[in-house]
């Protein structure tokens, strides 16, 4: 009965950094958890989430959520075709007046940047469909804010790792990377971390402000291919000219190495208060090692 008495919290898109994100909650918020497959609700329960099922594409589904809880996490993707982002528009026609509500988006808004360094105030550029959607949920949300005097905290998140999301598979079957001066740089977040700055912002965060939730790793994308690699026992990936490699990729894949961008985290630490538990990928695949020996 105590759990009554805590604030409510909602969770949409609760997948894996939503999960490691529950305990972190718990202790704080009664967290109901939103899914849209009603298999998924013993899993939820068992995580200590109070399960919700309504459909983030169907927003007959979505009234009740307005009156369940002022705080919420939006951890859901935008679907994976078109321009908009019809799962946030819908979101946002019933979040309630007030709310604290905080948005995972993708630093993929930023497009290729050739390398440079920034932080936060640096324009947006998509340059691919699924940057463009992230860029309208943000926009969305945003307007939704200034109309109902919402507190927002947008998150962009570039590419999580964690143990269990190291790119294996692609190192078993060989596929190349670019050429050393060909190649990108990428960021990254450990999962574990993500949830924490996910919850700094939520408690913290300043309202209708953007956070760069990425680690201190600059590394470009080979060099983290042969980091997992070499922790692995792996053979390292062959390397390419871009030329050649366009044949052996996926359209995605090849979109990831065609952007090149290195964002400054200070905002996570100096606003948030944020001590990164993995403050690079190597912290991660040091401590694997060891659990592997």
């Amino acid at each position: 009965m105590k759990k009554l008495g805590l604030p409510r919290v909602l969770i949409l898109g609760c997948g894996d950094v939503g999960l490691r994100l529950l305990p972190l909650l718990l202790p704080r918020y009664r967290v109901l958890a939103v899914t849209s497959n009603p298999e998924r609700c013993a899993e939820l329960r068992a995580a200590g989430a109070v399960p919700i099922v309504a459909d983030l594409d169907a927003p007959h589904t979505l009234g009740r959520l307005a009156r369940l809880a002022p705080t919420i996490v939006h951890l859901a993707p935008p679907q994976s075709e078109g321009r908009i982002d019809r799962r946030t528009r819908n979101l946002a026609a019933i979040l309630p007046e007030g709310a604290r509500l905080v948005y995972i988006s993708t630093t993929g808004v930023y497009g290729d940047c050739a390398g440079a360094s920034f932080d936060e105030t640096r324009r947006v550029n998509p340059q691919n469909t699924r940057a463009v959607r992230r860029v309208d949920a943000e926009t969305v949300l945003r307007a939704w804010a200034r109309r109902r005097h919402g507190k927002l905290s947008i998150l962009r998140v570039p590419g999580i790792y964690a143990a269990d999301r190291l790119p294996l598979e692609r190192l078993h079957k060989g596929l190349p990377a670019l050429l050393a001066q060909e190649d990108v740089h990428t960021n990254h977040i450990h999962a574990d971390d993500l949830a924490r700055v996910s919850l700094a912002a939520l408690r913290l965060g300043a309202p209708n402000r953007l956070y760069h939730a990425v680690d201190d790793t600059e590394l470009k994308m080979g060099d983290y291919f042969d980091a997992v690699a070499d922790a692995a026992g792996l053979a390292r990936p062959p390397r390419l000219p871009r030329a050649e490699l366009e044949r052996s990729v996926s359209p995605m894949m090849l979109s990831f190495m065609s952007e090149s961008r290195r964002l400054q985290n200070r905002r996570i630490k100096e606003e948030l208060g944020v001590r990164l538990r993995y403050p690079d990928v190597q912290s991660l695949l040091s401590e694997w090692k060891l659990t592997r020996a």
